[in-house]
């Protein structure tokens, strides 16, 4: 290997180094922010979306759209994170006998649960759409489907919430 093969390689290196530095710094915080919204808790959100980060680093080069890779990531830990305080709700429900002021409904509907339960790509372009503020083409691009399908995904999953809304107690 010659000299300014070496040279061409610290540049590249440096250069995807600056580009994640940067990506970072702009995405970091807005991807925080988007999962302190979903999840309810600071120290949460900041463990999820620096685990998004984490593993888009481990990914950095074979991924071609950073950013939609770490919303898309972001989205499927908040939807872990839901089911695993579900379950901890029902274990704490069968253990404790009476119910406490924590079980009461709040002044709406948490649809949370709600949207949880959507399937797989309805949830996701639910999330990436309403919860992200993400257009619909940029949904699209996203998930790698059409805008067409997305909106048929969309308008399936206000369907199905409207319905579960209206059965629900």
């Amino acid at each position: 290997m010659s000299v300014p093969d070496v040279g061409m390689r610290e540049r590249a290196v440096d250069a995807r180094e600056r580009a994640a530095s940067e990506l970072f710094d702009s995405e970091y915080p807005r991807l925080a922010g988007w999962c302190r919204r979903l999840v309810d808790d600071t120290d949460t959100a900041h463990e999820i979306a620096a685990e998004a980060f984490t593993r888009l680093w481990s990914r950095w080069a074979g991924v071609s759209e950073p950013r939609g890779f770490l919303y898309v990531t972001a989205a499927n830990l908040v939807h872990d994170h839901w089911r695993r305080r579900e379950r901890e709700r029902r274990a704490t429900r069968l253990v404790r006998q009476p119910p406490t002021a924590e079980d009461e409904p709040g002044t709406g509907p948490d649809l949370r649960p709600l949207v949880d339960s959507l399937p797989r790509q309805m949830r996701a372009a639910v999330l990436l759409y309403y919860y992200a503020d993400f257009s619909l083409r940029e949904v699209a691009a996203l998930l790698g489907r059409k805008e067409g399908t997305v909106k048929s995904d969309l308008s399936r999953a206000r369907v199905l919430l409207r319905q579960r809304l209206e059965a629900s107690p």
